[in-house]
């Protein structure tokens, strides 16, 4: 067993949390749905109280963000409606990504608060991190570069296509 304590870098997410997030006072999520350009920023749908967008600085290709509408912080604070749509496009979207990207596993997960590791901690919002063997490798570790295999608009259009598809089964 190691006695040193083992640290997760990411330092690609660094713009995005230092210039981004710190350079403007709205919510990055709620600005995105008030500018109502959901195909330049990423938004692949909206519910009646949830929507999914690929995240901008992805820690896997495939990484979603699937979070109310309304601008809400905590679990207990969300309404029961919002609470069902949201685990519900979890599940949804996990079953699309599974078709779309077939990785071998994932990483579902909420940050709760900014040193849970919230980038964004008054807007709550589950992370959909697809996994593949092998997908860890030297390149952010010697580079500061994580390497993502395909562009966010090619990905949106992918998932927004299967979206519509399931949705009109």
């Amino acid at each position: 067993m190691k006695s040193e304590n083992q640290r997760l870098w990411a330092p690609w997410r660094d713009k995005y949390i230092t210039q981004d997030i710190k350079n403007n006072k709205e919510c990055v999520f709620c600005r995105m749905l008030k500018q109502k350009k959901d195909k330049q920023n990423f938004i692949v749908m909206r519910g009646e109280a949830c929507f999914a967008v690929l995240n901008l600085y992805p820690y896997n290709n495939g990484h979603l963000l699937i979070m109310p509408i309304r601008h809400v912080s905590e679990l207990e604070k969300m309404t029961p409606a919002e609470k069902k749509e949201l685990f519900g496009l979890v599940e949804r979207f996990k079953l699309i990504l599974d078709e779309v990207l077939e990785p071998a596993g994932y990483n579902i997960g909420i940050n709760l608060g900014h040193v849970a590791g919230a980038g964004v901690p008054g807007h709550l919002h589950v992370h959909i991190v697809p996994r593949w063997c092998g997908d860890v490798n030297f390149m952010p570790v010697i580079t500061g570069t994580k390497v993502i295999s395909q562009s966010l608009i090619t990905l949106h259009k992918m998932l927004s296509d299967a979206y519509q598809r399931r949705n009109r089964k």
